[in-house]
């Protein structure tokens, strides 16, 4: 393959991640307006803590998405599996735009809230093993890591636009239309984007990696799928598992919860808030292809353990300093260190994943397990912080963010060098 050919190949993929992506945020980014209008009248805490546990909810079916996507992903090959994820993100977008308030229809709303994220929750799951076994397999060894970080690149990308989508939105109507039926735009836009992206990809070239394996299966030659083949594995699985508990809790704390907490906690005003989640993440985009290309010169384990040192000694003092912040310039600099620091988890994760495992299970192997750990770990964040806040004692979610960063530590400290590993397959 060209290069031109695998720089088409990694941009195709990686904007249908970031329509993917806008698609899963854009729940997050505009919670604080459509709370009130699928659940009962309550407190702004309590319904945000409502709109919280179905977030949750849908990380609880990324495992399912992991595992299905997984296998039709190692079967039937990657630009299949990422045509489905992004056919069913467009459909749960659709189902949310479209479903009468609790006032309408009672807990019909609710109920239908819960199905849409349930279709993205599987969706996600199988994108992200899907994509960042795709981009991987495309990159080539010698910049594996720089490539492969545009997963996250448009992840990041996807969630920015969420944002800028409310930015705009919060500046051309006024509040009142936001809480009626300004929040629905987004997801018609998502949904509208989502079809766009499935043509994209339904134009991918498959990767090299994959079509080997498929000949060798066409040829008889066995190789272990599904459960056989992650029993196979037992190492590798736990370490995605491991690896991904500290990281995520982390990227869901300073990314989706942040816009919240700036809210509820510092005191700023929705608009503020959103506008220093937006630019720091613009600077987390940057980051990205930075620390991939470092991991490519010195290993993934001295940039995962960047994190794992920072995350435990720096999460207590800065998310004490960004309560009380008050200016938007401090709460926008202390933010952007919290994400410099997640940078060396995020950068590099899926790569890291996609190195564990042998072609023909892999992604399998890196779908599964790290839905399972973002959905007990990642999915939660949220909804942890706003209970521990509701109850009185918001301090304690700084503890427990520094303790699986600490986690996370350990796990990288143990794991083996993976950045060769593809490439001696």
């Amino acid at each position: 393959m060209t290069s031109q050919q695998r720089l088409r190949s990694i941009i195709g993929g990686s904007i249908g991640n970031l329509v993917e992506w806008y698609d899963w945020y854009v729940y997050s980014a505009f919670s604080l307006y459509f709370a009130q209008a699928f659940f009962p009248p309550a407190s702004p805490t309590a319904q945000l803590l409502n709109a919280a546990a179905v977030f949750a909810i849908g990380f609880f079916m990324r495992p399912i998405g992991g595992w299905l996507l997984g296998r039709y992903a190692d079967k039937h090959g990657r630009r299949a599996a990422l045509s489905l994820s992004v056919l069913l993100m467009c459909g749960g977008s659709l189902l949310i735009a479209l479903t009468p308030s609790y006032a309408s229809i009672g807990v019909a709303a609710p109920v239908l809230l819960i199905t849409a994220r349930l279709l993205q929750g599987i969706s996600v799951g199988g994108e992200y093993g899907a994509s960042a076994t795709y981009l991987s397999e495309m990159a080539g060894a010698k910049h594996r890591g720089f490539w492969s970080s545009f997963q996250y690149v448009t992840l990041i990308m996807g969630q920015l636009l969420a944002l800028g989508v409310l930015l705009v939105l919060q500046r051309t109507l006024t509040t009142p239309q936001l809480d009626s039926w300004g929040w629905r735009v987004p997801f018609f836009i998502g949904a509208l984007c989502a079809v766009v992206a499935l043509k994209l990809r339904t134009g991918l070239a498959e990767s090299g990696d994959f079509e080997k394996t498929r000949e060798a299966r066409a040829s008889g030659t066995f190789a272990p799928t599904g459960l056989a083949a992650l029993r196979a594995h037992p190492r590798a699985v736990a370490t995605v598992i491991g690896l991904t508990a500290g990281g995520t809790v982390a990227f869901y704390t300073f990314t989706t919860y942040a816009q919240k907490f700036l809210v509820n906690t510092a005191g700023f005003s929705k608009s503020d808030a959103t506008m220093i989640s937006a630019l720091s993440l613009v600077l987390f985009t940057f980051i990205q292809p930075v620390m991939g290309a470092i991991s490519d010169r010195v290993g993934r384990r001295p940039v995962l353990m960047s994190f794992g040192v920072l995350g435990t000694l720096g999460t207590i003092p800065l998310m004490r300093a960004l309560a009380g912040s008050h200016t938007v310039p401090e709460a926008l600099g202390l933010l952007c260190l919290a994400l410099f620091a997640v940078s060396g988890y995020t950068s590099i994760n899926a790569v890291v994943k996609a190195e564990l495992f042998p072609t023909g299970m892999r992604a399998l192997g890196v779908g599964f397990p790290y839905a399972i750990a973002v959905s007990l770990f990642g999915g939660t964040a949220e909804y942890i912080a706003l209970w521990f806040k509701n109850q009185g004692h918001e301090q304690w979610f700084y503890v427990y963010v520094t303790a699986c960063a600490f986690a996370g530590l350990m796990v990288y400290w143990t794991m083996p060098e993976t950045r060769h590993r593809m490439s001696e397959e």
